[in-house]
């Protein structure tokens, strides 16, 4: 099955998207290209944003702009991300969770990636909005879709699983 169709699942039924994903198997190239998918779109997300910033604000331009954020997105959030999924695991443990390190990284990975086409909207409305209430409603929408897939997601991770 597709990954879009798989992520238009998942925005009606996220537990169930997650269960289907890791009844995949361990795939650790799977969860690679899923954050670096997401990050990649988030990062082609802020290019709207960057570009009003730099016409509005010109002692930037507009290539230094792509380029910390690229560092940021590209380079940077993976890493970060494979620590917060490291951390979210070693918090689940005290709580009973039965998961692995690998379902922890699938769930934060998996719910990037399904959260990242509302990010794109959101890049998108913020420069037509420009900064504002509108815009941070988006933002905090977009921010609140990768919050509750996550939490659905790590959940079904983080489960018993039978024998």
């Amino acid at each position: 099955m597709s990954v879009a169709v798989d992520i238009v699942r998942a925005w009606r039924a996220p537990r169930q998207a997650m269960h289907r994903q890791l009844a995949d198997g361990v795939r650790e190239d799977r969860a690679l290209i899923y954050v670096i998918a997401a990050c990649l779109l988030i990062f082609i997300a802020q290019f709207p944003r960057l570009w009003r910033d730099s016409v509005q604000n010109p002692e930037l331009s507009f290539d230094m702009r792509v380029g910390a954020t690229m560092l940021g997105w590209v380079f940077l959030a993976p890493l970060a991300l494979y620590i917060i999924a490291a951390l979210s695991h070693v918090l689940a443990k005290p709580f009973g969770g039965q998961g692995t390190w690998f379902s922890a990284r699938l769930a934060l990975f998996w719910s990037l990636l399904v959260a990242a086409p509302i990010w794109l909207l959101n890049g998108f409305v913020s420069v037509l909005a420009g900064q504002g209430v509108i815009a941070n409603i988006f933002a905090a929408t977009a921010l609140l879709v990768f919050i509750l897939v996550w939490c659905a997601s790590f959940i079904e991770a983080e489960r018993k699983r039978p024998d």
